[in-house]
């Protein structure tokens, strides 16, 4: 694989210009390019840069709107509710994410119901929202079916990602970001684009035949991971993401997508608590004993770990050098 090295401010100049080229306002713009951007400096590549030709495409077909202005209201005392107007995910939290902190700031525990929006990129950024401001953070957004229920080889599921951030004053968060498929589906689709296999137990390829060929799989389905148990855990999401926020479960979403290889329109549920309003005085030493327990035992590395240490480089990033020409032929 050819890559090509790009500093971060190139990174995000490549993606605002890329949305600003193909129909979004300046605020939209930004807010992409800045979730494209921490992508990257994390890690997180598969929701990076790689996300930017279907953030396009779903801006060409008019499915989402680049100028949209997400609307915020407070439905109930402890409830935060915005309608993105058709937006990308991003710009919708960059207005419900601090109207959710104040309110669980005060009331010790709120919720966030995201609707009309289109997620496409990483769920740790909302949830470390939340820990760096002292709040405990959970967070779950379904998808199109890509995931086969536990003992069934049909997809129903989204590959439904949830997000959980711990806040540590003065440290890193504890902060994990999963999907509830065995493998992230543009995890696949990276294996898949450099010739890499991926592991037993990934998926099943079109006729529900187990295999390892990342390219059969994304033609057929992702199995979730742990079996049943991530089976479980993928429908709780889709109950969160769509039941309790009103919005597409991840067959409606599929059903009403206009199938050009962007983000569906669908729900994201976030949820705030306050440790200092739920725990009390104390709750900071309380558990840094217990991370000091954890941490000590040989092998463990806490989550959230690696995208810290990735994040204090401020170097150059190496770019798949045939995504930078895509991208770059879209603006």
């Amino acid at each position: 694989m050819t890559t090509k090295d790009l500093s971060l401010t190139e990174i995000y100049a490549l993606a605002r210009d890329t949305m600003l080229a193909n129909g979004c306002d300046d605020a939209n713009a930004a807010a992409l390019a800045d979730i494209v951007t921490r992508a990257e400096r994390d890690g997180s590549h598969s929701h990076g840069l790689f996300r930017v030709p279907g953030y396009v495409k779903a801006l060409r077909s008019g499915k989402v709107d680049g100028t949209a202005k997400p609307m915020v209201s407070h439905p109930a005392g402890a409830v935060v509710r915005v309608d993105g107007g058709g937006c990308f995910a991003p710009m919708a939290q960059s207005v419900g994410l601090p109207a959710l902190a104040d309110v669980a700031s005060k009331t010790g525990v709120a919720a966030l119901s995201l609707t009309n929006i289109h997620h496409f990129a990483a769920l740790w950024p909302e949830t470390e929202y939340l820990a760096d401001r002292g709040l405990v953070g959970i967070a779950c957004t379904a998808y199109m079916p890509t995931v086969a229920p536990a003992g069934s080889k049909e997809k129903l599921f989204g590959t439904n990602p949830i997000s959980f951030a711990w806040p540590r004053p003065g440290k890193a968060p504890v902060c994990y970001d999963m999907a509830t498929s065995a493998m992230a589906l543009g995890d696949v689709q990276i294996a898949a684009r450099d010739g890499k296999t991926v592991p037993p137990g990934t998926g099943l390829d079109p006729d529900g035949n187990p295999t390892t060929d990342p390219g059969l799989i994304a033609k057929g389905v992702l199995l979730p991971f742990g079996g049943y148990k991530g089976s479980a855990i993928a429908l709780m999401v889709e109950l969160l993401a769509a039941g309790l926020t009103g919005e597409a479960f991840s067959y409606e979403a599929a059903e009403n997508d206009n199938h050009d290889g962007g983000p569906p329109r669908g729900g994201e549920m976030v949820i705030a608590l306050s440790p200092a309003l739920i725990a009390g005085e104390g709750w900071e030493d309380h558990v840094e004993r217990f991370m000091d327990k954890l941490t000590g035992l040989e092998g463990v590395r806490v989550p959230g770990d690696r995208r810290h240490r990735n994040r204090q480089n401020e170097g150059l990033r190496a770019i798949n050098a045939d995504l930078l020409d895509t991208i770059r032929s879209l603006s």
